[in-house]
């Protein structure tokens, strides 16, 4: 599949998942906003209702205070009136015709008969009696005592109401509300309008002075307060405020959305998933591009030794080619040259999978590193002294003892400074410095070289499996890209760390960290 399609397919995907995942975010958006001003009217319709509710209950408690007041002015009256009626013969007869009111006023005893009797009960026998004239004198009689009654109580609430205006408001707030009655109230208005979770509330002036706080007062939540007036049809300088906060108020919000959670979860999985396989998709399209550069690179690797191969023994059959002794002697140096190199070749190949399929077996040792760069140097002096360059060796490391495979290693460092003499700037000698020291727990091996160095975009690829800087057409440079792959292998499998810093153009270092043994 082309990688244009690939984008494509991979494009269309992904706009629908995430157009998909933001339609849920936009509905979870718009219900938990419904949810919170529903919450936002029932809180507020909850708070009236209470308020309303604490100047009802001081109403009524002002007004059973008037009547017991009353009443007890009428008890009080009435004692007055039976103890002087025993000293006072006249008086006596006089409340014989006349009997007092609940509210103080003396009616006779047919009038106040008559106003406390139903239609229903008047004795038909005092109807039949009277005469026409008779009756409607008493139906106006009637009227004009129930009208006088009516204005004389009406008279007496207007005087229980002035009297609540200016005592109730003249009192603190502290002693006009009811704390524990006003939580009460609260806390059933707030279930009526279905919301059933704790809360906390203060009283204060309208100035601001708090005047009282629930005892499990905190301030959890208080950003989202809501407020309603006490008393606003007093004075403003007697109007209290209420304001109530709900810690949990966001859970409650938000558990009207729980049922998207697992569809959002499912999504984002979705989401997950579909760029992993694309991750896969083209890490596997990158790796099918990579094996056919190897194979088309090893078949050319390959093909140098056995063409020369093929030379020489053509050489050595054909009779017109004169067969002395140094003419055999070279034939035989190539031919041995070529199947060495033939050799290392495929060995490299066949470690690099042994080292896939975590086969590889170390034959390990204690090793002093300061020698085995001395070592490697020395063998590497006359094919560096052959660009012009040199080897320089800095030991300084006093705990050099290593615990390694002398073979690995010994590649390693090897592939290092092969890697240096390849990739030098043409025609320009090359110079490598190594360099051996001790970093608290750790002994380290520095190569550095004087070539061309690597690019910044190819730092991070170096040690990546076939991997190869690109130098365009140019293949003077031969090479599986396995080389840094086995070096970066073969140090981690050491328990041990390489870094690689470089300057295009200047050249390049590689730094290596071992664990130290010590005796």
């Amino acid at each position: 599949m082309k990688k244009k399609t690939i984008w494509t397919i991979a494009t269309i995907m992904g706009l629908s998942f995430l157009a998909l995942l933001l339609l849920q975010l936009q509905y979870i958006r718009a219900m938990v906003e419904m949810k919170k001003e529903q919450f936002d009217e029932s809180v507020n319709r909850s708070l009236y209702q209470a308020s309303r509710n604490l100047e009802l209950n001081e109403t009524l408690r002002y007004l059973e205070k008037n009547v017991n007041e009353t009443e007890r002015r009428a008890y009080q009256k009435d004692s007055l009136g039976a103890r002087s009626g025993n000293s006072d013969g006249t008086s006596q007869q006089s409340h014989q015709h006349s009997v007092p009111g609940k509210d103080g006023t003396n009616y006779s005893s047919f009038e106040l008969k008559t106003i406390t009797m139903k239609p229903s009960q008047v004795p038909k026998a005092m109807i039949l009696r009277t005469d026409k004239n008779v009756i409607s004198e008493a139906n106006k009689s009637l009227q004009e005592i129930v009208k006088n009654r009516y204005v004389y109580q009406k008279a007496l609430l207007n005087e229980v109401v002035y009297s609540i205006l200016y005592s109730a408001s003249e009192k603190p707030l502290r002693e006009r509300i009811n704390f524990k009655l006003l939580d009460k109230d609260l806390n059933a208005e707030l279930m009526n309008n279905g919301i059933n979770i704790p809360y906390h509330f203060t009283v204060s002036t309208q100035d601001g002075r708090e005047v009282y706080r629930c005892p499990d007062y905190t301030d959890d939540g208080e950003e989202y307060t809501y407020s309603q007036v006490l008393f606003r049809n007093d004075p403003q300088s007697k109007m209290g405020v209420v304001r109530i906060h709900f810690p949990d108020m966001n859970s409650y919000i938000f558990s009207s959305v729980r049922f998207m959670v697992p569809s959002m979860i499912f999504t984002f999985v979705l989401i997950v998933t579909f760029i992993f396989t694309i991750v896969v998709i083209f890490r596997q399209k990158r790796y099918s591009e990579i094996k056919n550069d190897f194979i088309n690179n090893m078949t050319h690797e390959l093909k140098t030794p056995i063409a020369s191969i093929s030379l020489a023994s053509q050489m050595l059959n054909d009779e017109s080619v004169p067969k002395n002794e140094m003419m055999m002697k070279h034939l035989g140096t190539v031919i041995n040259d070529e199947t060495k190199r033939l050799r290392f070749l495929v060995e490299k190949v066949l470690q690099m999978s042994m080292f896939d399929r975590k086969k590889a077996v170390f034959k390990k040792k204690e090793l002093d590193l300061n020698e085995m760069v001395e070592t490697v140097a020395n063998s590497f002096t006359l094919r560096v002294e052959h660009t012009g360059g040199k080897i320089y060796t800095d030991i300084g490391a006093v705990d050099s003892t290593i615990y390694v495979d002398e073979m690995h290693f010994q590649n390693v460092i090897n592939n290092l400074l092969d890697n240096a003499v390849k990739y030098r700037r043409p025609d320009q000698p090359i110079d490598i410095y190594m360099k051996t020291w001790n970093d608290k727990e750790h002994v380290c091996l520095s190569i550095k070289d004087t070539g061309m160095g690597i690019k910044k975009e190819n730092l991070k690829k170096v040690f990546d499996k076939f991997y190869r800087v690109h130098t365009g057409n140019v293949h003077d440079v031969k090479g599986f890209g396995l080389g840094l792959a086995y070096v970066k292998n073969i140090v981690d499998l050491h328990n041990g760390e390489i870094k690689v810093d470089s300057e295009y153009g200047k050249g390049t270092k590689f730094t290596i960290k071992l664990p130290i043994i010590k005796g």
